[in-house]
């Protein structure tokens, strides 16, 4: 998979969307490596009795290389308060909504709950001095979720991405491996 070479004259912010299994975390991973050292910010909560997830965070984990600094992140808009040399990975914003939900238990609340978690992110994003790569989910092209919390993640996601693509310099949508340019 190529990938664009960044801007040597400005800080890219860069969102990389797509649905399951469509590359995306690999093609940021790729941006992000382009750029000399990284810090990856995993938003994943590991659940030990969860295998399926567990296999897959493992996964993740095999691919990356050795020298990147991971750091296990519940909350990336603090981390990005402390810039580092090179690249900063988030992978991945879908993970990290969905903490924030459980954290307010907002599964039954209004849509909007979350809106200062996400509105400290989308201001530590704008405000970020250097490479960023973000990855999240694009669930919006989908059925309409037959539970409310599938809609409530659905609808924050969505609104989410739009606010991150916004912050962004560029922006792609991954499917079936192949980047397509967004902005």
């Amino acid at each position: 998979m190529s990938h664009p070479a960044p801007d040597p004259t400005r800080p890219a912010r860069t969102l990389v969307l797509g649905g399951a299994r469509s590359g995306k975390s690999a093609y940021a991973e790729g941006l992000a490596d382009a750029s000399g050292p990284v810090r990856y910010l995993a938003t994943a909560i590991p659940d030990p009795t969860d295998l399926d997830f567990a296999e897959r965070i493992a996964r993740h984990r095999e691919r990356r290389p050795a020298n990147w600094t991971v750091v296990e992140s519940a909350d990336p808009a603090s981390d990005l308060a402390d810039p580092v040399p090179g690249a900063t990975l988030i992978d991945d914003i879908g993970t990290w909504l969905t903490a924030r939900i459980d954290a307010r238990a907002a599964w039954e609340s209004p849509r909007g709950a979350i809106t200062p978690d996400a509105d400290a992110l989308v201001a530590a994003v704008t405000t970020y001095p250097g490479r960023l790569v973000i990855v999240s989910p694009e669930v919006g092209m989908d059925v309409i979720p037959a539970t409310r919390s599938g809609r409530l993640f659905r609808d924050e996601i969505g609104t989410l991405n739009q606010r991150l693509a916004a912050a962004c310099d560029e922006a792609f949508l991954i499917v079936a491996g192949l980047p397509v340019r967004l902005k």
